[in-house]
């Protein structure tokens, strides 16, 4: 069930309580959301599907309008999310990387609602845009912005604030300030932290994350506490490449949402690949398999056989599996 804000709060919750870490999908395509789903289903766990900028304007969502991208994205997953296979998986709808001059707008219209049946809005579950282009003062000015706008709109915003992720560890001054200026303002509205922890985006090695390591996460939660006065924990951004030891650790110690992007984009262009060049004899048009090998079915279902268990994996690493019935 695709889940509110308000709801969303509480899996975050749950899962920093419980020691484990919600996976969030970057996907891609609708083929993708619905794979992503029936892998929580089979795991009994909760799944975080997200979108970025580039997905809403791509051709399968917006066709370069970000907008009618978010409408479409919303309608899918509400769709799927809500239907009878997939109700009782907790299904958090986030946005991810969205930055640039649409920003505010994009957003805006995710934490309103936007209309999509006549009976009712749908939200967007949790809400980050993206901090690399920021400075200090501008994160923490957008940030108190979207707060603005959900209540003007009286409406519940679940927030996750980041940092330079990209830029190794984010020094304990620098959260004190954003988290802190946030905080004081308008206390209580942010859920997830993404501050820099040694991981980069992209396909490094985990050579590349010596900076690594759940004590880093530890001193984060510690932190976050410290400002606050209240617990919530880690986005963890760049994850492709992080071992299996890393990552469970992690989860361990306070990250409850680990992004996972480059690795999926990998793992179902490499399937899609492998199908077309295994089935070339079929695209010929008189052979009798053409039509059930040339339709958006083929090369989807194929993927999903392959896909599915990756994401299955990836659940039961960062200690999901079964989380989605405890929660509710």
């Amino acid at each position: 069930m695709l889940l509110t804000p308000l709801e969303s709060r509480k899996l975050l919750t749950h899962a920093l309580q419980n020691q484990y870490a919600i996976l969030a999908v970057n996907a891609d395509s609708h083929a993708a959301i619905t794979d992503c789903l029936e892998a929580a289903y089979q795991m009994n766990a909760p799944i975080i599907i997200e979108t970025s900028l580039w997905q809403l304007k791509g051709h399968s969502f917006g066709a370069t309008d970000s907008i009618l991208g978010l409408r479409r994205y919303l309608a899918d997953i509400q769709a799927i999310a809500n239907s009878e296979r997939y109700k009782a998986v907790p299904v958090i709808y986030h946005t991810d990387h969205i930055k640039g001059p649409e920003t505010m707008n994009i957003l805006g219209n995710a934490i309103k609602g936007i209309n999509l049946s006549g009976e009712g809005l749908t939200y967007a579950s949790t809400i980050s845009l993206d901090a690399s282009e920021l400075s200090e003062e501008e994160n923490v000015a957008h940030i108190c912005q979207l707060i603005e706008i959900a209540k003007a709109a009286g409406v519940t915003v679940t927030l996750e604030m980041e940092s330079a992720v990209d830029d190794g560890i984010t020094p304990e001054d620098e959260s004190r300030r954003l988290l802190g200026a946030v905080e004081e303002k308008y206390p209580g509205e942010i859920y997830l932290y993404a501050p820099g922890v040694g991981t980069q985006h992209g396909f490094t090695s985990d050579d590349g994350y010596s900076g690594f390591s759940p004590v880093t996460v530890e001193k984060n939660i510690k932190l976050i506490r410290e400002i606050t006065g209240r617990d919530f924990g880690i986005a963890l951004h760049g994850s492709t490449g992080l071992s299996s030891d890393k990552l469970a650790a992690a989860a361990k110690a306070g990250v409850t949402k680990v992004n996972w992007s480059s690795e999926s984009l990998f793992v179902r262009s490499s399937a899609a690949r492998e199908f077309y060049l295994s089935h070339e004899a079929q695209f010929e048009r008189k052979h009798k398999d053409w039509k059930n090998t040339v339709m958006d079915n083929g090369v989807n279902a194929y993927v999903s056989k392959r896909y599915v268990p990756v994401v299955m994996d990836k659940i039961r690493l960062l200690g999901g599996e079964g989380q989605g019935g405890r929660f509710w």
